[in-house]
């Protein structure tokens, strides 16, 4: 057989992108010959994220049609024609063995185009709330890898494989000490650590409670890494101070969360998986601006099996310094979110996906080389 070829899709925000990646990382490891091509949404961070990773990537006119009433819903369906167009020529071009996608608009159109085509396919799913793209996808994919229990009410029973999340092969084993991160932070090395995450775009209202409490979180002695996200830096960074880190992006983030002791971060579905995995103690603030508040429903799925704590955005007033508080004074209450949390941790993800991928693979075309 000739070197693999594999087209993957997945974008629109991290939480799309970096699964993707540690799929086509692990691939890459046990195919080294494989050719690889991403597709994704002109203008969406895809765009730069992949290419730093590494892997080519072609753009597609798509985009996700907005919840409230607005103009840019009429061109919908043009683009929607305009990007099953374009991935039958990116395909018939390509000629992968294999597609994966990993949810966002473009993969939309590259795994639908690539089922009709015959095409192995297979999608994997983030959250406990099936996305709108893979809901659609469902039906005629090959295969549905997940990270929650009990998706069959959104995908056939028959196709789904219970995985969890790919996440970054560097969270999976950490190699720094907490002291050497809180000597390449800057950070006192006896004062506990609040690491702040707003997503990878970045959390207005997040922001908004951090900024307001810089002071109270001196008098509670914690010191904070806060990534801002880009579009608020500005914003923000004047906040900076001996205990206080403000940041727009974090690029090492095995080193910020070798460093914390407690965390702040929206809900995200790799939030979630790469958090499971570190195992810290984490107060889930989810964001309600997104499909299906799906973000609400994967803080609960973690709530309750008492491996986390949140708070809804609307209640951050009246419920943030209390909830925040009890916890950094609660040694007892520590320990029992980090266990719990460790225990929902599936480290291996990325490589169980890529098992089902070489099994679709055999099925269609026989043994690999």
């Amino acid at each position: 057989m000739k070197p693999l070829r594999i087209i993957l899709s997945g974008g629109g925000t991290g939480g799309h992108i970096y699964p993707a990646i540690a799929i086509a990382n692990e691939l890459q490891v046990r195919y080294p010959e494989a050719e690889f091509l991403f597709v994704g949404a002109k203008d969406k961070m895809e765009m730069q994220k992949v290419p730093q990773a590494g892997y080519a990537i072609k753009g597609l006119w798509i985009s996700g049609i907005q919840r409230k009433l607005s103009l840019d819903n009429l061109s919908f369906p043009f683009k929607l024609l305009s990007s099953l167009s374009a991935s039958r020529k990116i395909l018939k071009t390509f000629k992968p063995h294999v597609a994966i996608g990993t949810g966002g608009f473009a993969s939309g159109p590259l795994l639908k185009m690539a089922s009709m085509m015959q095409v192995p396919s297979l999608i994997q799913e983030q959250n406990s709330y099936a996305g709108i793209t893979n809901k659609w996808l469902g039906k005629s994919v090959d295969k549905i890898c997940v990270a929650y229990p009990d998706m069959q009410r959104y995908f056939p029973l028959s196709k789904i494989v219970y995985t969890g999340n790919p996440i970054r092969k560097e969270i999976t084993c950490i190699s720094v000490s907490k002291s050497e991160a809180l000597v390449k932070l800057g950070l006192n090395l006896q004062q506990p650590v609040l690491l702040v995450l707003g997503g990878s775009l970045g959390s207005k209202r997040i922001n908004q409670e951090i900024a307001k409490n810089v002071e109270w979180f001196a008098q509670l002695g914690l010191q904070v890494v806060w990534q801002t996200g880009k579009l608020y830096f500005e914003q923000y960074k004047h906040l900076t101070s001996q205990s206080v880190r403000v940041v727009p992006f974090i690029e090492e983030m095995s080193m910020a969360y070798a460093a914390a002791d407690f965390i702040v971060s929206r809900a995200g579905a790799g939030a979630v998986s790469e958090l499971s995995v570190v195992g810290k103690p984490t107060l889930f603030i989810p964001s309600p601006n997104v499909a299906e508040d799906h973000q609400t429903k994967n803080a609960e799925a973690v709530a309750q099996q008492k491996a986390a704590l949140y708070i809804k955005e609307k209640d951050l007033e009246t419920k943030f310094q209390e909830v925040l508080s009890e916890l950094v004074q609660d040694e007892h209450k520590q320990r029992e979110l980090s266990f719990n949390f460790k225990q929902l941790a599936k480290p291996h993800a990325a490589a169980q996906i890529v098992d089902e991928i070489e099994q679709l693979i055999q099925e269609k075309y026989g043994e690999l080389s």
